[in-house]
């Protein structure tokens, strides 16, 4: 090839290879950057008056609006901006049609929230939630629907990659986005069934001992909450502080919001695709949230014919309720599915010749309110409170704290009051022995107004006292985190909100410590020449109990734990060992070896060596043959993939998060699990709003080539935070909405 020929096709490949970036330069902006969110300039809408949203560097719009209509109005819009697509993806995962957009691999989870009735439980809702409560959520909907309508040719990436179009919005849907919260963190049937099989084929009084507070299949959504009075702070003012423990996601759950309108002033982080503010404070109070883990769902053995939906019920044939359901499937035909309604609810599972209903909370007529409007317009503990009563759950532990230096905790959400059975494990539906009679009065649940110690702690643990008049079953957290945040906060005084983050961010577990300390002194009393586990024993001896991704002892201690807990489930019931995964097993064991009560194990140290050393041989197959070389991290890499992006080839990997090695534990302040951890930290200073600071996991956008998509998640992952800009906002831009 001469010179001058080869210059030729040079120079073709060249202008060959600038079509193809200049086509996918257009294609990205018009698929990609023409959809984001425009966060400046003027819109016409249709508000009363007209309505302003002050952007921060962060991304957080601030709404100032002259009625509440209005500034919902543009929460709805500014939030379907921003996360749009997480909004439909919620919607659709928790009504049970993600098949219908992403295919056959979502049919089994459309099918179980088609069981469990989802949207026609928000439909039965609609219709009776205060006329308060539609307005605020229709008024929130229709600033969605007219970011739809005006975006029907922009829309975020994902739409365009899965190929349909949102429809609008509308206020069951908002409904139904809380019900998937509720769902998500009160879901606690599958514990029934595990504990069930424990118990058929097992020791009675050793299962019992086993879940010595309720049935917690862990690690389980969780939270920290905590609040100090102003003797114990630097202001002389409460501080209160909040950190909620929820499933990875790209975005994140949380979507930070300011709201400004006559009666109502609030900041705080939001749940996309609904109203208001969920975790926040505005000018007298602030507030946080963890989960109460109270057991809100039981399932019933019934008498069931199939053919007829005829089932028993003291004594006499009652009809079960036939709905049918239509999955729509991409791809293929849609599926039909029939669902029988009974009086304890749907029929959820068959097993053999079994029949189980599920009876939830969430799903009893009347239950479903918003209250949260009224907690984002409370300014004393009486108006917090009685807006809390209406709150119809999750069971929630609320942390309460005011400017006047009040400092208070409240339980919340409606509750099952069951009399002569815990609800543990399934019971027979057709005696009629096994109902509810109501729920629990507001007034007899847990509550607690300016304690003498100056500091109340909220880390899942069990809240119910002995003695409590009812009943208590629940999947509640073992007590050391609340333990230890305690021990923190009562080892120093004159506390501020950036001295909460090393808190927030504590990585260590004194129950892994303890069994670290059990096993090094059962090898002491025990030792016989084994080379091979000399250097985990010391490894053991040596640890501080801290969950670093650094080092390797939590590695080996928390497989260690997982081999000592199946040896104790093995105990109570042969062959049902690997069921055994529940949130209070830490307290379980941690009793079986202070106490080392008879008829569990012929030695117990016999039984900690062996666990120690099926841990370290599963460590090396996982983690290689040297010791030296472990680390926790390597089995704690966390990636956290866009759900639709990360499907596109080359490119998709870059829009995820990760992969990162991560510290901490499901057992330590900072509960981090490979599937969970803190979804966002708010610290509130009560002496001055601006000293607040609040950060969410990721970034405030769903768009991948915002600058927020994922800005926020360096800074968490460091333990670091932002000013909770409230009345003094350092605008980057300004967008408003003019009636049209």
């Amino acid at each position: 090839m001469t010179h001058s020929h080869f210059s030729r096709v040079l120079k073709y490949v060249n202008i060959a290879i600038a079509l193809l970036l200049i086509a996918a330069a257009g294609v990205a902006y018009w698929y990609v950057w023409r959809p984001l969110p425009g966060d400046s300039g003027t819109i016409g809408a249709p508000t009363g008056a007209p309505v302003s949203v002050a952007y921060d560097s962060l991304g957080e719009p601030h709404i100032r609006a002259a009625n509440l209509e209005d500034a919902l109005f543009a929460q709805g819009y500014v939030t379907a901006q921003d996360r749009l697509f997480q909004m439909d993806g919620l919607r659709r995962l928790a009504a049970g049609d993600l098949a219908e957009i992403v295919g056959p691999g979502a049919l089994e989870s459309d099918r179980e929230a088609r069981g469990m009735r989802i949207r026609r439980v928000a439909e039965e809702a609609y219709g009776a939630i205060p006329a308060a409560d539609r307005a605020a959520l229709a008024a929130y909907a229709r600033g969605v629907n007219q970011f739809i309508r005006t975006h029907t040719d922009s829309l975020p990436l994902e739409f365009t990659l899965l190929g349909y179009k949102p429809r609008p919005w509308s206020v069951v849907d908002s409904i139904i986005v809380t019900l998937h919260m509720y769902r998500d963190l009160t879901t606690t049937w599958r514990d029934e069934i595990a504990k069930r099989d424990m118990l058929a084929g097992g020791d009675r009084a050793k299962v019992d001992f086993l879940f010595p507070a309720g049935t917690g299949r862990g690690p389980q959504p969780g939270s920290n909450a905590w609040a100090l009075a102003g003797s114990r702070t630097a202001s002389g003012k409460p501080l209160l502080s909040n950190d909620m423990h929820l499933e990875y996601s790209m975005p994140g759950i949380w979507y930070m919001t300011a709201l400004q309108a006559p009666g109502l002033d609030v900041a705080g982080v939001a749940l996309p695709g609904t109203p208001g503010i969920i975790v926040g404070h505005n000018q007298r109070i602030a507030w946080g949230i963890t989960n109460l883990h109270f057991d809100v769902q039981d399932l019933y053995i019934e008498k069931f014919d199939d053919r007829t939906g005829r089932y028993l019920y003291k004594g006499q044939v009652e009809q079960a309720r036939a709905e049918r359901e239509i999955i729509r499937v991409k791809g293929q035909a849609p599926t039909e599915m029939l669902v029988w309604v009974t009086r304890h609810g749907p029929l959820l599972l068959s097993e053999g010749t079994n029949r189980l209903t599920l009876r939830w909370a969430a799903a009893e007529p009347g239950v479903l309110q918003y209250p949260f409007l009224d907690i984002n317009r409370a300014g004393n503990w009486q108006e917090f409170t009685a807006a809390l009563s209406r709150f119809p759950g999750p069971g929630s532990n609320f942390v309460y704290a005011d400017r006047d230096g009040h400092i208070g905790y409240h339980a919340a959400g409606k509750l099952p009051k069951r009399s002569g059975y815990r609800g543990d494990a399934p019971v027979d539906g057709s005696s009629g022995q096994f109902e509810w009679d109501g729920f629990i009065p507001f007034e007899q649940l847990p509550s607690v107004y300016d304690p003498p110690s100056g500091a109340i702690v909220s880390a899942n643990q069990d809240v119910f006292p002995a003695g409590y008049p009812y009943p208590v079953n629940g999947n509640f957290a073992a007590p050391q985190r609340a333990l230890r945040i305690g021990q923190l906060l009562d080892a120093r005084g004159k506390w501020r909100p950036d001295d909460m983050l090393p808190v927030q961010t504590d990585i260590y577990s004194g129950f892994d410590q303890f069994l670290a300390k059990q096993i090094a002194a059962a090898y002491d009393r025990r030792h016989v020449a084994n080379p091979g586990l000399d250097p985990a024993v010391a490894m053991l001896r040596n640890w501080n109990g801290q969950m670093d991704k650094d080092i390797a002892a939590p590695f080996l201690i928390t497989l260690a734990f997982q081999y000592v807990r199946t040896a104790a489930a093995e105990s109570a019931s042969p062959n049902n060992g690997a069921k055994y995964e529940f949130t209070m097993s830490p307290v379980a064991i941690e009793r079986l070896l202070r106490e080392h009560p008879e008829g569990w194990f012929r030695d117990y140290d016999e039984m900690l060596l062996r666990a120690l050393a099926d841990a370290v041989d599963e460590g090396k197959r996982i983690l290689g043959p040297d010791l030296a070389d472990w680390k926790y991290g390597n089995s704690m890499n966390i990636v956290v993939p866009n759900p639709v992006v990360s499907h596109v080839p080359l490119v998709g990997k870059y829009f995820n998060l990760g992969p990162t090695q991560m510290s901490g534990s499901g057992r330590t302040v900072k509960q981090t699990t490979r599937t969970l951890a803190p979804s966002m930290r708010m610290n509130a200073d009560l002496g001055d709003w601006e000293r607040s600071l609040l950060n969410i996991q990721t970034g405030q956008s769903g768009q991948i080539l915002s600058g927020h998509y994922k800005d926020q998640w360096k800074p968490w992952y460091e333990g670091k935070s932002f000013p909770m800009q409230f009345q003094k906002v350092d605008a980057k831009s300004e967008l408003r909405f003019v009636p049209q």
